[in-house]
């Protein structure tokens, strides 16, 4: 699996698939490089990393995707700890997350070292669990 920067030939299949990131900053993400796409071997697309920054200054991973196929094989862990690295050199020494309390990806998180920092309810919706990790 090779993970790199999103460029432009990437917009269509992030619009396809990205159901949370509106169309307009779709190529804003890619050119601020915040967008890590997931390849295999051959250089087919099989997921992405989405990020951002909480307060303007902490790095906020917004989305990790992986097409079904692919799943369970360990790209979302080498994609998370891809960008953990990347930030660590960036100078950052905290990082965060989210996960809706309904949803498995709080246990992957919380094995990758995030602790639970606080949640968010808004109305109508399951609970948002925030976390974070010290790098």
């Amino acid at each position: 699996m090779k993970i790199e920067p999103a460029r432009e030939s990437d917009y269509a299949y992030l619009l396809e698939r990205d159901r949370h990131l509106l169309e307009p900053l779709i190529r804003p993400k890619i050119r601020a490089n915040e967008i890590y796409m997931l390849r295999d071997g051959d250089g087919t697309n099989i997921g992405w990393l989405r990020y951002g920054y909480f307060w303007d200054n902490t790095p906020f991973m917004n989305m990790i995707w992986i097409d079904e196929a692919y799943r369970k094989q360990g790209a979302g862990k080498r994609a998370a700890l891809f960008w953990e690295s990347k930030m660590k050199k960036q100078g950052h020494k905290l990082l965060m997350t989210s996960t809706l309390a309904n949803e498995e990806a709080q246990h992957f998180y919380r094995k990758l070292g995030y602790k639970d920092a606080g949640c968010l309810l808004l109305e109508n919706e399951p609970l948002e669990i925030l976390l974070t990790k010290a790098i």
